[in-house]
C-alpha cells in the first residue's frame, strides 16, 4: 500500500531538519521539559532583539486654512488668529542599533520626517529622547542618536552575499506591539523600479512586516543585520507577504555621510542609461545572456563626457562590480561621494574597455511647486539628470524631488521621484520648459508622470 505524506507534513519535516542544524545556521536548538532538543529561533533572538527599538514621534504641522483667510485683511475681519493653526500628530517605527559607544540608531526617513520629538524605547523598557543627526529622503533612510548607556548593537552582515531562500527574520514595532519577530525568506533581489524611493536596491521577503516595522531590522539566523525594513506591497491594506528592506550594505554606505555630514553628498556621472535586454544583445553582437546598461544618452561637459563615455557603450562593470542593470549602476553611482573615482567596464564595437570618471558636484536647478502654481504648493521639482544624479533609462522629464506631507501636491498624489513627462500632452524636457508651460494659466492640469514602470495621468483642477 501506497501511503500519500500531506504536503503541510513535508513541509514542517523540511523546517525541522533545517532549523535543526545550528553550525550551519546559527539557530540553536532549545530543549524540552525532559531534555530533547527542539528547533528555535529564541537564542539568536534573544541576542539581537535588544539592539531594535521602538520609535514614536511627534510631529506639529499647519492645518491650512480657508484660502480666502490667507489674506490678512480678511483674518481681521472675521477675527481669525494672527498665527496658523497647527495640529499635532503621532507615529510609530522601529530602529536599529547600529553603534553601542555613540549612540547611533538606524531607522527610515519617513518614521522621523518633520519629527519635533523623537522618544525611543528600549527591549529593557527605558524610554530615552533622541536627536536627528542626518537623513536622505531619497534612499529613505535616517540616523539619529541616543544617549550611549548600556546600548546593544547589532552585527552587520555582508548583504550581497544573500541568495533568494535564505531564512530572514525581522523585527519590529508593527501596529506598536512591541518587539514583535516574524520569519521567512529572501524572496527577490534588486528589486527596482517600484516607485516607493529615488533610490531602490530592495531584498524582498515574505516575512510579515506591517505599519510599523519601518526602520526596524531584517536580520539573518545569525542575528546579522542585512537590511532595513522599509515597505510592503499591500493593496488591501494589510500584509500580503510581499515586504521590502533596505541592504545592510547600502544602508552602511549612506550612514557614514548621514554621521560626517547630515546629508548624502551624491555626485553626478551624466550619464542616462537603459538595461541591456535580449534583443539589444543580439543588435549589438553579443551574447543574449549579458547582463549590463546600455549608455543611451551622454550629457556635454560632465564627468562621463570628459572620460570618453559614448552613446551607445555598455556598462558592465563600475569599480570592479558587475552590473545587471541600469537601476544597478543608478544606485551604485548614487552612493559615491563628489571626487571619488569611478572605474567603468564597457563594451564598444566588440572592443572592452576600462575608463575613468571622476564624480563631479552637480548644479542642481530646482523650482517650489508653489510657484509653478498654487495646485503643486509643496512639491519640489528639479532636472531629471541633476536631481537623481542619473536618469532613469531614456525618459525625458522634470523630477519631483521631494513632496510634503498633507500639501496639495501630496493630495494630488504626486510622489518623490516622480518623473513628469509632459503637462496638458505637452512633452517637458527640463524645468525650463515646464516653468513655460506654467506662465500659461489654465483651469486644469492634465499631468502625465512615470513611476519607476508604470505610466499615469493625473489632473488639477
Amino acid at each position: 500500500m501506497i501511503h500519500v505524506v500531506p504536503r503541510f507534513r513535508i513541509g514542517l519535516l523540511f523546517l525541522v531538519l533545517v532549523l535543526a542544524a545550528p553550525a550551519s545556521w546559527g539557530a540553536l536548538p532549545a530543549t524540552d521539559g525532559d531534555g530533547n532538543a527542539l528547533p528555535s529561533l529564541a537564542p539568536m533572538l534573544a541576542r539581537t532583539m535588544p539592539g531594535v527599538v521602538n520609535i514614536a514621534t511627534r510631529s506639529r504641522i499647519r492645518v491650512q486654512d480657508n484660502p480666502m483667510l490667507q489674506d490678512p485683511f480678511f483674518r481681521w475681519f472675521f477675527g481669525a488668529p494672527a498665527r496658523p493653526k497647527q495640529r499635532e500628530t503621532q507615529s510609530l517605527g522601529s530602529g536599529v542599533i547600529i553603534d553601542a559607544k555613540q549612540g547611533y540608531v538606524l531607522t527610515n526617513n519617513h518614521v522621523v520626517d518633520k519629527a519635533s520629538e523623537i522618544a525611543v524605547t528600549l527591549k529593557d523598557g527605558r524610554h530615552l529622547n533622541a536627536k536627528l543627526i542626518g537623513a536622505d529622503r531619497a534612499a529613505d533612510v535616517a540616523v539619529i542618536q541616543i544617549p550611549a548607556d548600556d546600548l546593544v548593537a547589532i552585527e552587520v552582515a555582508d548583504s550581497s552575499t544573500l541568495r533568494v531562500g535564505d531564512f530572514v527574520v525581522a523585527i519590529g514595532n508593527p501596529f506598536g506591539l512591541n518587539q514583535t519577530a516574524t520569519s521567512g525568506i529572501v524572496s527577490a533581489m534588486g528589486r527596482s523600479g517600484l516607485g516607493i524611493e529615488g533610490y531602490e536596491d530592495f531584498i524582498q521577503t515574505d516575512a510579515s512586516i506591517n505599519p510599523g516595522n519601518s526602520g526596524g531590522a531584517l536580520v539573518n539566523l545569525k542575528g546579522e543585520l542585512i537590511g532595513i525594513n522599509t515597505a510592503i506591497l499591500a493593496p488591501g491594506g494589510g500584509n500580503v507577504g510581499i515586504g521590502f528592506a533596505i541592504p545592510s550594505n547600502m544602508v552602511m554606505q549612506l550612514m557614514h555621510q548621514l554621521v560626517e555630514y547630515g546629508e548624502v553628498r551624491r555626485g553626478l556621472l551624466g550619464i542616462a542609461a537603459q538595461d541591456l535586454t535580449p534583443d539589444l544583445s543580439l543588435a549589438f553582437g553579443l551574447p543574449q545572456n549579458r547582463h549590463g546598461a546600455v549608455v543611451v544618452k551622454v550629457t556635454d561637459d560632465t564627468p562621463a563626457a570628459k572620460a570618453g563615455i559614448r552613446s551607445g557603450d555598455i556598462i558592465t562593470a563600475l569599480n570592479g562590480e558587475e552590473i545587471r542593470s541600469s537601476a544597478e549602476i543608478r544606485n551604485k553611482i548614487g552612493l559615491l561621494r563628489v571626487g571619488q573615482r569611478a572605474s567603468l567596464d564597457i563594451e564598444r564595437d566588440g572592443r572592452s574597455l576600462t575608463l575613468t570618471a571622476e564624480i563631479a558636484e552637480p548644479v542642481i536647478a530646482t523650482a517650489g511647486g508653489g510657484k509653478l502654481d498654487p495646485r503643486l504648493a509643496g512639491a519640489e521639482f528639479s532636472d531629471l539628470e541633476q536631481g537623481m544624479g542619473l536618469s532613469r533609462d531614456d525618459v525625458q522629464g522634470v523630477v519631483v524631488t521631494a513632496v510634503e506631507a498633507r500639501s496639495p501636491a501630496a493630495s494630488a498624489g504626486l510622489r518623490p521621484g516622480d518623473i513628469i513627462t509632459s503637462v496638458n500632452r505637452r512633452p517637458i524636457k527640463s524645468l525650463s520648459e515646464i516653468k513655460v508651460i506654467f506662465r500659461k494659466k489654465s483651469d486644469s492640469l492634465l499631468i502625465n508622470i512615470r513611476r519607476g514602470n508604470m505610466a499615469l495621468f493625473v489632473l488639477l483642477r
